[in-house]
């Protein structure tokens, strides 16, 4: 079959712009090679691919400066990259984009035990942070599944969590400043080593807004004390409903567990089959944790479990040993993997109320039905943050569509009952056009506003976020 002969304004156009990102970058930082640019051409939304223009690796701010400005100046869209690890399509490239990867930019720039804080460049990953102070008996708490390869940077754009986010609170809750780079190539430093700066909260605005406000180089992060200690016990009931209102239960009785975590049987077959965590038959289990001293703990516990025998479980397991926590934990840390054994999947990320977790799983099991297509649901039980893992074959026709209107009615469930689209996923491309479920034309006109006053051009993360009926006007006016 013969090749499409490559458009010579494109090629000029693409051999000028890597000829002045060379002139400013060192000669490796600069991927410009068709074949390489591949391995940018999508996120961990794998569905959806499309090589850039070229990528881009700074070493630092300065670096980023000058990207940005040679960028500006030639009216190239910029698309900012963590780790590529983003689920909802963040990190995608459009054809005439560059790449902009922080991977490089991985230095602890400052550690202050004393004001609690750690200043990093946004590409470290978000595990090695917690590694550059543990021994001195801190941690840094916002904890996502991804935690090993994910990078800062992703995490402030996506205002991620994880596992310990019930307590701990997500990114936002984490962030105390950032250095960050708009498009024209300005450097603004916003908040720093203290928490609630004067003045109009720019560093809410920035947290979340998914690489479209600026490049954030640098982060100053909270970092907490290790508690004295920490134990999980596991819950195992007959039906996902029942397992809902347990931790409704929970939650209503005041007490702040640092965990709730939620499986239901596809999840539980998958991960014992793929790692053995010795985990009950039966259709939904709930790993709680609690930390403090001893006395704490058993106290929390003591009031958990008397909770849960209301619900009849099927089986109530408490961690006695360092080794017992690691295997309760097992399965769950597994269980993004071990679905990926059965089939294909699309992970899910909408946010609800508590109370309302055990209708939404039942309608989940409705839709499931009525889709043809099966459903896993592992989650952040104690915020209502829901990852339901829908499986499908990519290779069947059809199948990638139909997955897809099934997800969107599971997160249009979510804003049903009060919750709303994302809860540390993000928008990116999956979600744009859910969008207008969610917010009146009058938010997303607010919303768009802030990004014409950062963002003028709007070349920074094209295509993402706002629906594109909603925002061609802004677009083709920043032309």
């Amino acid at each position: 079959m013969d090749m499409p002969t490559p458009n010579p304004e494109v090629l000029a156009k693409k051999a000028r712009i890597v000829a002045r990102l060379q002139e400013v970058l060192p000669a490796d930082a600069v991927i410009s090679d068709e074949a390489e640019t591949r391995a940018y051409e999508c996120d961990a939304l794998t569905a959806y691919r499309c090589p850039p223009l070229a990528a881009v690796l700074p070493a630092s701010t300065e670096e980023v400066v000058a990207v940005l400005k040679v960028c500006h100046e030639e009216d190239v869209p910029v698309v900012p990259r963590g780790a590529g690890t983003s689920l909802a399509g963040g990190s995608m490239p459009t054809a005439d984009s560059i790449i902009l990867g922080v991977a490089r930019m991985t230095e602890v720039l400052e550690t202050d035990y004393e004001n609690r804080f750690i200043r990093v460049q946004t590409g470290r990953t978000n595990l090695s942070v917690s590694g550059a102070v543990e021994e001195d008996g801190f941690f840094y708490a916002p904890d996502p599944s991804s935690q090993l390869a994910c990078a800062i940077a992703g995490n402030i754009a996506m205002n991620s969590g994880g596992a310990h986010c019930l307590k701990y609170g997500v990114t936002t809750n984490n962030l105390m400043g950032v250095t960050m780079v708009t498009m024209e190539g300005e450097v603004f430093e916003i908040g720093g080593a203290h928490l609630d700066a004067g003045g109009l909260d720019l560093l809410g605005v920035i947290c979340g807004s998914e690489g479209q406000l600026g490049v954030v180089t640098e982060a100053t992060l909270r970092i907490l004390h290790k508690p004295e200690g920490a134990r999980p016990v596991l819950m195992g009931f007959d039906s996902n409903e029942v397992a809902g209102q347990c931790v409704s239960d929970i939650i209503k009785s005041g007490i702040l567990p640092v965990a709730i975590e939620f499986m239901d049987r596809p999840c539980i077959r998958a991960t014992e089959a793929f790692a053995g965590a010795g985990y009950p038959d039966c259709e939904a289990l709930l790993i709680v944790e609690v930390e403090g001293s001893d006395q704490e703990i058993e106290a929390q516990l003591e009031r958990i479990l008397a909770i849960a025998r209301t619900h009849n479980p099927v089986e109530l397991r408490e961690s006695t040993s360092a080794e017992e926590s690691a295997r309760i934990w097992l399965g769950r840390k597994s269980a993004f993997g071990a679905m990926g054994q059965i089939n294909d999947y699309m992970c899910l990320d909408g946010t609800i109320p508590v109370s309302q977790l055990p209708y939404v799983l039942r309608r989940i099991g409705e839709l499931s039905k009525d889709y043809g297509l099966d459903v896993g649901n592992v989650f952040h039980a104690g915020d209502g943050n829901m990852h339901p893992l829908i499986l499908f074959d990519a290779n069947k026709p059809g199948d990638l569509e139909r997955c897809e209107a099934f997800g969107a009615d599971i997160l249009r469930l979510c804003v049903e009952v009060g919750g709303c689209l994302t809860g540390e996923h993000g928008v990116g491309i999956e979600k744009r056009d859910l969008m207008v479920d969610q917010y009146a034309p009058e938010d997303l006109d607010i919303q768009m506003a802030v990004k014409d006053v950062f963002d003028p051009k709007w070349l920074l993360n094209p295509a993402k976020v706002f629906p594109l009926a909603a925002s061609e006007p802004r677009r083709m006016a920043a032309e």
